[in-house]
């Protein structure tokens, strides 16, 4: 009896090993290294095809082909009929083209498919492969969204093969597999999710979707980090990568592009989560802004917030963010906290580091609190400038004037620099009603008015403070000292908040 070999395989990156490993040596993870049992199959394949190459038989299954004289006619679109999703996907479905749709556990994933089944099912055959939930767990959620008639081929299948058998014999134009982690290739001995069996899973179902010319949209488990669970090959394989992103006890949800063979990454989609279902948001700052925008031209900004922009894709979102800088408890042993909700907690540090260095803010014994209002995560750096409004306005316990939107990337020599799609932010932001914004210098001259509001260039965060709350350069003046301490932050004695009321 031959003996059975095995391997040790790391679930994240599919690093191998010939024994067990407690850290994989190659992404650092800790018990991520699973043995998996070598099957034979995959070594005969390999034995057969290198025999037919030394034996001088053919391979090529068709001729070579000159790029100018490839039709592709057959490669015409498939819309959604869900507008936001068609621009995220560049235009809608590309046949034979598999997408893979990646979130958190509760984000909507299943809620979006479905609805995307739904309005494709009314032109166009659609398979639904449940492999997670029964069909009447399927039919539970579709009859909730108003789904309950839609002709959807539903199907709970497990295994590979069926499914790509299936695929091949329906002819359908659109085929969703929930979720890839859950089916399994019965020649592969591992349990379903781990490496080979996604691998090997994907690869059949890629080759089935391309030789029936079926768009196949598949979803994929994530890792307690964020990441797309299992190696990154899972990700190199399929032709377009989405992620659905937000916050579970918040309404809004983001459809973004990290990878697409066929069209741009620069496009998301913004939803909102009702008991109907999905809703595309088409005015997202609006909504973010919520009751904020009713402040401008009749009373103060609270202390502590500031309107700042982001680019999400190409959509330009104006949000609130606000600071709080507290006296802090923390023994003369422990540092002071410093927290950020949607928003980089290593540029809040660096921001916070400007503010003690150049405007001397007496910083390093208080507690610093960031929050972006709306529950989005934010990494564009154009929002540094309106961050750091926050912190000093909470600092100083001051008010400015909610018609201020602040637009710009901080150096650590205090400078503002160029942001990207400048004019595009101050079009969105003019719309919106703001009468002042405050860009990086380095981005004038414009080349489109926009409207009546007031653009200010700054080079320097000293400057913007300058412009717009002298009596804080004044106040950091008077006590640089570097022996400072929590009370310097308890300002309330002598500068009294402004007034709510605009003057």
């Amino acid at each position: 009896m031959a003996k059975t070999k095995s391997r040790w395989i790391c679930q994240e990156c599919g690093f191998e090993s010939s024994g067990y490993l407690g850290k994989c040596t190659d992404c650092g993870s800790w018990g991520s290294v699973v043995e998996e049992i070598a099957t034979a199959p995959a070594a005969s394949i390999r034995g057969a095809s290198a025999n037919t190459l030394t034996s001088g038989k053919s391979l090529l299954s068709e001729p070579l082909s000159l790029l100018e004289d490839v039709d592709f006619g057959d490669c015409k679109r498939l819309p959604t009929q869900m507008n936001d999703v068609d621009e995220v996907l560049g235009g809608g479905l590309v046949p034979g083209g598999v997408i893979l749709i990646s979130g958190e556990p509760g984000i909507g994933k299943s809620t979006l498919l479905l609805q995307i089944a739904g309005a494709l099912s009314k032109s166009n055959k659609v398979l639904y492969f449940a492999s997670e939930e029964s069909k009447g767990q399927v039919k539970l959620r579709a009859e909730r969204l108003g789904l309950g008639c839609a002709q959807i081929y539903l199907d709970g299948s497990h295994n590979t093969q069926e499914i790509a058998q299936k695929l091949q014999e329906a002819k359908a134009e659109v085929a969703i597999i929930d979720s890839i982690q859950s089916i399994y290739h019965p020649q592969i001995s591992s349990a379903s999710g781990s490496v080979s069996q996604v691998r090997e899973s994907a690869q059949l179902i890629i080759d089935t979707a391309k030789d029936a010319s079926t768009s196949v949209i598949v979803v994929g488990h994530v890792t307690k980090d964020g990441s797309i669970a299992g190696p990154r090959v899972l990700e190199h394989m399929v032709d377009v990568v989405l992620i659905f992103e937000g916050d579970r006890t918040r309404r809004l949800r983001v459809l973004r592009t990290i990878k697409n063979r066929f069209g741009s990454t620069q496009v998301s989609a913004i939803f909102t989560m009702t008991e109907d279902g999905l809703k595309a948001v088409d005015n997202p700052s609006e909504l973010l802004l919520g009751e904020r925008l009713e402040l401008v031209g009749k009373k103060q900004a609270p202390s502590g917030t500031a309107i700042i922009s982001a680019q999400e894709g190409r959509r330009s979102l104006f949000l609130e963010v606000q600071a709080l800088v507290a006296n802090s408890n923390a023994g003369a042993n422990s540092s002071p906290k410093r927290l950020a909700n949607g928003w980089d907690t290593n540029r809040l540090l660096q921001i916070i580091a400007v503010l003690e260095k150049k405007l001397q803010m007496s910083l390093g014994r208080a507690d610093v609190y960031v929050n972006v209002v709306g529950g989005l995560d934010l990494n564009d750096p154009a929002g540094d400038l309106g961050v750091c409004i926050a912190i000093a306005t909470s600092y100083m316990d001051r008010s400015l004037d909610p018609g201020s939107v602040f637009i710009g990337e901080i150096g650590l020599t205090a400078e503002i620099r160029a942001v990207a799609d400048l004019e595009k932010r101050l079009l969105e932001a003019q719309r919106l009603g703001f009468t002042h914004a405050y860009v990086p210098k380095a981005n004038l001259p414009l080349s489109k008015n926009p409207g009546k509001m007031k653009v200010i260039g700054v080079d320097s965060v000293k400057e913007v403070f300058e412009q717009v709350m002298p009596q804080l350069l004044h106040r950091t003046k008077a006590q640089s000292q570097p022996q400072a301490t929590n009370q310097d932050i308890n300002l309330a004695s002598e500068y009294a908040p402004a007034s709510t009321e605009m003057v």
